[in-house]
């Protein structure tokens, strides 16, 4: 009943252990996810570069596709326009050429990224007109006109469809006037001032200028924190004020449309409980969808030559500008040195009149680039689901199984980005989410990792003592394998004596007898654990070892009878050595000789004990005869004496049957053998000889023929190997003593062993 409470106890321990490992495991994953949503939230800048990464690299992969056809063309001030005209800025009389050209072209309309906020300086032309004699008013007028090349400006533009570009800045201007936008602007749901980007200070064309325009668009890009243009405010509030655009004024001027309408997301009263932002503004027909703040993400286009269309080109008599016609013009420079550039995703230094091209381009097409409001939720959640499978895999999956499912799951959720962002214009980060499942899976690792070190060393402390360091490695990887507290296998068993240790060791000292047992015990140990042994216990100078636990061994009994056989080389080495050193030391020399009795049979092995203290044994009633084998060992004159069973096991050495026993307290009688020798003189000629002729003794001794038997066993000392030679003087008198007395008909050839 003990041993059954105690085996209880042990599983309960076990069970308990293991519902402490698991929350410990489930507490470090939910830290780790909750660590990565911790950094995702105050490391907000490097999520949004994270993700920016993200984005612009499928631009880069599929930029959006231009198409020719588009009506937005673009007039370039190049270097070559430059070189052909003169340096810039230009005189305001070619600006009014370039845009009279274009009106002849029958362009829809006209928007300038270019800022006139100063006014135009005279050629020496204008002055010397200005200084001329008037001889009428006619002439007068048009020379006043060729004085100020600003005038002749304003004249050109006026009543055409043409948007100059202003430029707002966050410090205050001096004048802090407000610039009144050309077209009106009408609210569907609440004002949105409160929601664009307020700027204070401006930079506007001069009032001739403006006055002239039939629009006024700001060129503003608001970068991003690395300078590069992803997202484009189409509205800004300025000191209170909404100024549009120049994408969105050359849309307004071209399709003569008087007034924006701009639609809020508490357009019909809805109180879901979100933030209010900006869903979209209106402009003529075009409905363009934006983002909370009124931008629009840019989904770029690769440059097209096809899109764009000199200067010099456009100032040339006779040049053929039918493909402007119908279009919407921008005029911008991208000459080198007059710093309108900007970075994009998909080229560093972009001309920012083709950014503004592209911009319309993109509203016109209706293609969108979004990053819808759930995008940041459904990445958390699948963030947390990819982490909660890999948690949950991790204890019951190889680590490098769940590391390549895991990286499965990733790739399906860069392909579904990907694919979003292919059919859908939807900007779905796969990056962060798998990000965070793999911090949450090097968490789990980490632990588990722990707890198999822990385990290991709990093993190697355990185990270490007792088997060899290959089995404990091998436990170690496989803990699964071992069972404790009282599983029943199939052992061999040993236990190995010195004989008449006690007379022996009065010769010693303590100090010395310590020495000599470990002198004697270690390299015994180290037998037994190079092949696969347990060392059980030590008692004084008696080892008890067995094989086929806690490890499966196949070859236990082949094993231990190696075990033996080395066992009984290595003494034969110690005696020469401690010879060696009595004789130097001028002691008296005492030969040391063992007893091993090997067994093999079913026990109960496993963790013994009490709960305080407990040692990995074997117990049976097999452990109880391979102990009195070994004691037999004494009587029968040889040093190795193993059971029918064990012999069984390793039939392919030297083996040789003493008789049938039975051991005190037993009824049943067990053949018992001695060993001879290994696999190699077991197939000798002379074992050969020695084998035949004890099959002779044995076949007189049990016809009851003993003077025959008695006369070959001393035929048979001369044969036999030294170990072994005590069997056939102990079988001489043996038979002596038989044929001496007169035997009863039940008597049967056996012996009885009557010590433990």
């Amino acid at each position: 009943e003990w041993f059954v409470d105690l085996m209880l106890l042990r599983a309960i321990g076990t069970r308990l252990r293991k519902l402490r490992k698991w929350r410990s495991y489930v507490l470090i994953v939910a830290l780790a996810y909750a660590l990565t949503l911790a950094f995702g939230t105050l490391l907000a800048p490097f999520r949004t570069n994270l993700e920016n990464l993200v984005f612009d690299q499928y631009q880069r992969w599929k930029p959006r596709p231009y198409e020719f056809e588009q009506p937005v063309r673009i007039v370039d001030i190049d270097d070559a326009s430059i070189e052909r005209i003169g340096r810039w800025p230009w005189p305001r009389e070619t600006m009014a050429s370039i845009v009279n050209t274009l009106a002849k072209a029958n362009a829809v309309a006209v928007g300038f990224d270019v800022l006139f906020s100063e006014k135009d300086q005279p050629s020496e032309d204008q002055k010397a007109c200005a200084q001329a004699t008037v001889h009428s008013a006619d002439q007068a007028e048009r020379c006043q006109e060729r004085a100020d090349g600003d005038v002749a400006f304003a004249h050109a533009i006026s009543g055409l469809p043409v948007v100059l570009g202003t430029f707002f800045t966050a410090t205050p201007s001096a004048a802090k006037t407000k610039l009144v936008p050309k077209g009106g602007f009408s609210f569907v749901g609440e004002t949105p001032n409160s929601l664009l980007t307020h700027l204070n200070g401006a930079l506007a064309p001069i009032p001739v200028l403006a006055d002239a325009a039939s629009g006024l668009g700001f060129l503003n890009w608001l970068p991003d924190d690395d300078r590069v243009v992803r997202t484009v405010p189409l509205l800004l509030d300025i000191n209170g004020q909404i100024q549009p655009s120049l994408a969105m004024e050359t849309l307004r001027v071209a399709q003569g449309a008087s007034s924006y309408v701009v639609k809020s997301t508490d357009a019909y009263g809805a109180s879901s409980g979100k933030s209010t932002t900006v869903e979209a503004i209106k402009v003529g027909d075009v409905v363009v969808p934006t983002q909370g703040g009124g931008e629009l993400r840019v989904w770029f286009a690769k440059t097209d030559p096809r899109r764009t269309i000199p200067a010099w080109k456009v100032l040339e008599p006779g040049a053929d500008l039918s493909d402007l016609a119908g279009k919407l013009v921008f005029i911008g420079p991208s000459a080198t040195g007059l710093s309108d550039i900007v970075a994009t995703p998909l080229d560093p230094s972009t001309p920012g009149v083709q950014a503004h091209a592209q911009l319309v381009e993109q509203i016109l097409s209706g293609v969108t680039l979004e990053r819808p409001d759930w995008a940041p939720g459904a990445e958390l959640v699948a963030g947390a689901a990819f982490s909660l499978v890999l948690a949950a895999l991790l204890p019951f999956v190889p680590i490098v199984w769940t590391a390549v499912l895991g990286l499965i799951a990733a790739t399906v959720l860069c392909y579904v980005s990907w694919d979003a962002f292919v059919q859908h214009g939807v900007l779905f980060d796969p990056v962060i989410p798998s990000l965070s499942a793999g911090f949450v899976f090097l968490a789990g690792v980490g632990q588990l990792y722990g707890e198999k070190r822990q385990q290991v060393n709990e093993i190697r402390s355990a185990f270490g003592r007792y088997v060899s360091p290959a089995v404990v490695a091998r436990l170690a990887e496989h803990p699964e394998h071992l069972q404790l507290g009282g599983q029943q296998r199939d052992l061999t068993l040993m236990f190995c004596d010195i004989r008449s240790f006690t007379t022996l060791s009065e010769g010693f000292t303590a100090v010395e007898l310590s020495t000599f047992l470990n002198e004697y015990l270690s390299p015994m140990t180290d037998i037994i654990l190079k092949e696969l042994g347990t060392v059980d216990k030590y008692m004084g100078d008696a080892i008890m070892s067995f094989w086929n636990a806690p490890l499966d061994d196949p070859a236990h009994g082949v094993h231990a009878v190696r075990s033996a056989l080395a066992m009984r080389e290595m003494l034969t080495e110690l005696n020469a050595g401690w010879k060696e050193k009595a004789e130097k030391a001028g002691r008296p020399v005492h030969a040391v000789k063992f007893g091993i009795g090997l067994n093999t049979g079913e026990c109960s092995v496993g963790n013994m004990g009490s709960i305080q203290r407990f040692d990995y044994s074997a117990l049976g009633d097999e452990v109880n005869i391979a102990s009195r084998l070994e004691g037999s060992s004494k009587q029968f004159g040889v040093d190795i004496v193993a059971s029918a069973a064990t012999r069984n096991e390793a039939p392919q050495f030297a083996w040789l049957e003493i008789d049938h026993v039975r051991l005190k307290n037993k009824t049943r009688t067990v053949a018992v053998y001695t060993l001879a020798g290994g696999e190699d003189y077991a197939g000798s000629e002379e074992f050969q000889h020695l084998s035949a002729l004890h099959e002779d003794i044995l076949k007189a001794y049990r016809a009851r023929r003993f003077a025959a038997a008695k006369q070959m066993a001393g035929d048979a000392v001369h044969l036999a190997p030294a170990n072994i030679r005590g069997l056939y003087h102990y079988y001489q008198k043996r038979f002596e003593e038989l044929g001496e007395h007169e035997l009863p008909e039940t008597w049967a050839p056996m012996i009885a062993l009557d010590e433990k």
